[in-house]
C-alpha cells in the first residue's frame, strides 16, 4: 500500500511533520516515509491529515454497574473522598462487578470501546481494580483480553488488584496484601493475563510502602510497575515508583518537583488525566512547567472509569488536556501517540518511521493542531492497522 499527498504528522521531533509526503508500508509495517515521490500504484490521500494510530494508555474499561448518583452527590456537596469513606465510589462499582457475569462484562465494555475505535484508537490499555478477590480480577482481565480478539485493536492489560482495600480487609491491610501478591497475582502471570502491574497510592488506598510491597512481588515475575500517584495529595510514591523504573505515574497533580527531578531520571512517563481533573472538578493541576523543564515525556489519557471521568473520547481529552492544563495541540498529539506508547513500553508504534506498525489514522484536516482544537467533533477518515484498512475508505 503506497498513500500519497499526504501532510504526515510523523511525531518524531514533536509533529515531525512533512506536507507533500507518502507511506509505503508492506507486510503490516512502514517501509519508507518522505518526500511525495509516487511510483507504481499509488493511493492520492488529497492532503488529509496522517497521524500514528492514537493510544489510550490509561482506562479502566471493564466494569459492571453505574455511578451516575455520585456524580449528582458531588455536584451537591460531597467529595470524592467522601463518598470513598461511606462505601461508595470505587467499592460500589467492586459489587457490582463481582455480581456481573463474563459476558455482561463483556458486553458493556464493547460498547464502551466502540467510542473510542471511531476515534481512531488502535492501542488501549484496560486495568482491573474493580474485583478485589482474585477471581473477579481474573475475569476482568480475560474480559479485557477477549475484546482485543473481538475487535481490532491492540489490548495492554494492567494487573489492579492494589486498586483500595475491599470493606471485608479494611482493618486488615497485610492479609490482603498477601492476597494481591501470594494469590492473585501469581494466578494472574501464570496464566498471561497482565502486561503491567499498577497501584493506586494515596491515602484512602495503599500508602508507599504497601505499594513497595506490590511493586516488590510484580519485580518477581519480571512485570513492568504504573502508578496512580499523587492525584489527591502528595505521598511520595511517585519517586518510589521511580526507583522501580516504573513505566508511568499518572495523575500527578500534587507531584512535587522532587519528584519530577525522580521519574526524569528513571525515565518514566507523566500520564495526565483530565478527565478525572474535570469530573472531580480539581483546583490543583499537574505541574506541567516542571515536566518541561525536565524533559518528562507527558502522556494524556481518557482514564475512562464510572466514577471519576466516564470519558469516552481521546479526542476531548487532548481538548481538556489544552485548555485545563496548558499543553499545547502538539504536546497533547505527542501524549496520545509516541510518548502513550512509551507509557506502555511499547517501541513498535506511535510515530510514523521506517520498521514501526502500520497503525495508521487518516484526517479529513490539513493541520495536526485541529485535532486539539474543536469538542464534539470527529474528523475520522479512515483507520489502518497492521496495513490493512480497518474503518472508513481510502480516496
Amino acid at each position: 500500500m503506497h498513500l500519497t499527498n499526504l501532510s504526515i504528522a510523523t511525531m518524531v521531533n514533536g509533529y515531525g511533520l512533512i506536507e507533500k509526503g507518502a507511506v509505503l508500508i508492506e507486510k503490516g509495517v512502514i517501509k519508507s516515509v518522505g518526500p511525495d515521490t509516487p511510483k507504481g500504484t499509488t493511493i492520492d490521500c488529497g492532503g488529509r491529515l496522517l497521524t500514528p494510530g492514537l493510544i489510550d494508555c490509561h482506562t479502566h474499561l471493564v466494569y459492571g454497574g453505574n455511578r451516575a448518583a455520585e456524580f449528582e452527590q458531588r455536584l451537591n456537596g460531597a467529595t470524592y473522598a467522601d463518598i470513598a469513606t461511606a462505601g461508595g465510589g470505587i467499592m460500589s462499582t467492586v459489587r457490582a462487578t463481582r455480581a456481573a457475569s463474563e459476558a455482561e462484562l463483556l458486553e458493556s465494555a464493547l460498547r464502551r470501546l466502540e467510542s473510542l475505535l471511531a476515534e481512531g484508537v488502535t492501542t488501549i490499555e484496560i486495568k482491573s481494580g474493580y474485583g478485589l478477590d482474585v477471581e473477579t480480577e481474573v475475569k476482568m482481565l480475560k474480559v479485557a483480553r477477549t475484546l482485543g480478539t473481538l475487535r481490532p485493536v491492540d489490548v495492554k492489560t494492567t494487573f489492579l488488584g492494589a486498586h483500595t482495600f475491599p470493606h471485608e480487609f479494611r482493618e486488615d491491610h497485610e492479609a490482603y496484601l498477601k492476597i494481591v501478591c501470594d494469590q492473585a497475582l501469581p494466578r494472574v502471570a501464570g496464566e498471561g493475563l497482565a502486561d503491567a502491574v499498577d497501584a493506586f497510592c494515596e491515602g484512602i488506598a495503599f500508602s508507599v510502602e504497601e505499594t513497595r510491597t506490590v511493586f516488590k512481588a510484580a519485580r518477581a515475575f519480571n512485570l513492568p510497575v504504573k502508578l496512580h500517584a499523587e492525584q489527591l495529595s502528595n505521598l511520595g510514591g511517585a519517586k518510589m515508583a521511580a526507583r522501580f523504573k516504573a513505566l508511568s505515574v499518572d495523575h500527578i497533580e500534587y507531584l512535587d518537583e522532587e519528584g519530577v527531578e525522580s521519574i526524569s531520571k528513571s525515565g518514566t512517563v507523566a500520564v495526565l488525566l483530565p478527565g478525572a481533573f474535570y469530573y472531580l472538578r480539581e483546583k490543583q493541576a499537574p505541574p506541567v512547567a516542571e515536566l518541561r523543564r525536565h524533559k518528562v515525556p507527558v502522556a494524556i489519557a481518557t482514564d475512562l472509569n464510572p466514577g471519576s471521568s466516564p470519558v469516552h473520547s481521546l479526542l476531548a481529552t487532548m481538548n481538556m488536556a489544552c485548555v485545563l492544563f496548558g499543553l499545547t495541540p502538539e504536546e497533547a498529539l505527542l501524549g496520545v501517540t509516541a510518548n502513550a506508547a512509551r507509557a506502555l513500553g511499547l517501541k513498535d508504534r506511535g510515530t510514523i518511521a521506517v520498521g514501526q506498525k502500520a497503525d495508521l489514522a487518516l484526517w479529513d484536516v490539513k493541520r495536526p493542531g485541529d485535532l486539539a482544537y474543536p469538542l464534539g467533533f470527529n474528523p475520522l477518515a479512515a483507520v489502518i492497522r497492521n496495513g490493512e484498512i480497518i474503518k472508513g475508505t481510502l480516496p
